[in-house]
């Protein structure tokens, strides 16, 4: 599989504060890089932004009516002929499912930046259990391409 040229904008909300320094070791530009684009079907403008609690909160509040933060925002404005959008990740919403689900921070940034590349191309997993199906499918198998676990695992 051929992988797909990207414009990649990583940034890093300034509140984080404590959090700042684990998730920018956690991801480095490299990383991000690959795990976007082994998720690209098509050339992409990604801006990925790490944002506090704070933040991520007012951001669904604003965009999706809903009032507590989630691990990943995807604000996809243009899938043809290249894919343009913004990735937002809640970094202490990202750590603490990490933590609950047994996973490594890595593992788990590199899911939900496979699956908010995803959306971006309009994949969607709320519009019927078989396409949630398939997306995970397919997200699973991005991810082992890549040497990392099947995130839905129960054991994992």
């Amino acid at each position: 599989m051929a992988l797909q040229q990207l414009t990649l904008s990583l940034q890093f909300g300034r509140d984080l504060q404590e959090q700042a320094a684990l998730h920018r070791q956690v991801l480095q530009r490299h990383r991000v890089r690959r795990w976007i684009r082994h998720a690209l079907s098509d050339d992409a403008e990604i801006t990925v932004r790490i944002v506090s609690a704070e933040e991520g909160r007012q951001l669904n509040q604003q965009y999706r009516h809903k009032d507590y933060a989630t691990n990943v925002l995807t604000f996809d404005y243009q899938q043809q002929p290249v894919v343009l959008a913004d990735l937002v990740l809640c970094a202490a919403v990202v750590e603490r499912e990490a933590q609950e689900q047994g996973k490594s921070l890595e593992a788990h940034y590199a899911h939900l930046l496979v699956h908010g590349t995803l959306h971006a191309q309009g994949w969607d997993h709320e519009t019927s259990l078989e396409d949630a199906q398939e997306m995970e499918a397919y997200e699973t198998a991005i991810l082992r391409e890549m040497g990392y676990d099947d995130p839905y695992a129960l054991d994992s």
